[in-house]
């Protein structure tokens, strides 16, 4: 719930300023009126220009798993623990309609080095950026801050959950008047600049649960209601290898046989069944059976093969590339039983492509961006 005190705001809940998120049914259809050829444009601002009712403001957006197996590109969903988190605030000394990233910090050092504090060059930046020009924002200028949660090229969504973060901020500072589609399309401007035209990162980030993207033209998202009393937990093995989602895409085939596309057809029908039903047992397996994008992706990733096998003879329902990975994700219903898979996935990933790696055991992430904080003063 909600709480204020001493002019700051706090939220752990889909409610932020005296907006409340949609309820989704077991499944919704959110319409967003984009074309992914199409750009927001700037000179298209709202005829009044809002009035922003905090000083600062502090979001978190939480980390992905795209594709799940056979849903390239058209399905994703969020976990929690792992994310990015933005800190927006007034700043008199920036120049007015624009943004600046004023500082980036984080957990891994090699990715804060990596990233550009260029706000046309930066994930965060380009999504607030396109925020402000929705809301037409054009009399305050902001300063961003960007802690990096999220390692870079880890096929965990680490480009969308700042871009999300970032949008929400923006948002939240305004008075919270964009829509769930606005600040999909408003992430989306990040990720077609930084790893391709796709939601299945941007919009589980922002909405929380299963996202399946029904539509690019228009763009058309469906959020997917797994049963709450169901247990689901995932295993996410993260080994020290950069895979660039941009490199990742170019391996993959221009013509799919008629056959695989069949098979992968019916294992992505499976896999949205079993996520309305909440049937562990068959979302693992589904997810487990890409027949076409994982088997030119894994062979790129050193001791993939050997880590998907480990996660199956451990006992997890299913695994596959997170992404486009690095990561492995395996399904589980136990959170004891997916520590003991995920060391031994760890022990794969040294072993069969001599990688370190660390595991974490994550739940679906229900809630999505959301503000932490948020200061008047």
């Amino acid at each position: 719930m909600a709480t204020m005190a001493a002019n700051t705001f706090t939220s752990t809940s889909r409610a932020y300023l005296c907006h409340q998120y949609p309820s989704f049914p077991r499944t919704s259809t959110i319409r967003c009126s984009s074309h992914p050829t199409k750009t927001l444009a700037p000179d298209k601002f709202p005829a009044a220009e809002p009035s922003p009712v905090f000083h600062s403001v502090k979001s978190f957006a939480p980390a992905t798993v795209a594709n799940l197996g056979p849903g390239f590109d058209f399905l994703g969903c969020a976990v929690d623990t792992l994310g990015d988190t933005v800190t927006l605030s007034i700043d008199p000394s920036i120049p007015p309609g624009t943004i600046t990233v004023s500082s980036i910090s984080g957990d891994h050092p090699s990715a804060v080095s990596k990233l550009s504090r260029n706000p046309n060059f930066n994930c965060a930046g380009i999504a607030a950026a396109a925020a402000m020009r929705m809301l037409g924002v054009r009399s305050v200028g902001l300063s961003l801050h960007l802690h990096k949660g999220l390692p870079l090229g880890s096929g965990l969504g680490s480009s969308a959950a700042s871009a999300a973060a970032a949008a929400v901020a923006v948002n939240a500072l305004f008075g919270g008047d964009l829509s769930q589609s606005d600040l999909v399309l408003a992430g989306l401007e990040s990720e077609k600049k930084v790893s391709g035209y796709h939601a299945d990162n941007i919009a589980p980030s922002l909405m929380g649960g299963f996202v399946l993207i029904r539509s690019y033209r228009p763009l058309q998202l469906m959020h997917l209601d797994f049963p709450v009393d169901r247990e689901l937990l995932f295993v996410l093995v993260s080994p020290e290898f950069e895979a660039p989602t941009k490199k990742k895409r170019a391996a993959l085939p221009d013509l799919v046989k008629r056959e695989d596309h069949l098979a992968n057809s019916s294992q992505a029908a499976a896999l949205v069944a079993a996520i309305l039903q909440g049937n562990v047992r068959v979302l693992g397996s589904a997810l487990s059976c890409d027949g076409i994008v994982e088997p030119k992706r894994a062979p790129l990733i050193p001791g993939m093969v050997d880590v998907k096998k480990a996660a199956v003879k451990g006992g997890a329902f299913g695994c596959t590339i997170s992404g486009s990975g690095p990561t492995a994700v395996a399904v589980v219903d136990d959170e004891e039983k997916g520590k003991e898979i995920g060391e031994k996935m760890v022990e794969a990933f040294l072993m069969g492509g001599r990688l370190k790696a660390t595991a974490v055991v994550a739940r679906l992430d229900r809630v999505g961006a959301r503000v932490i904080s948020c200061n008047a003063d």
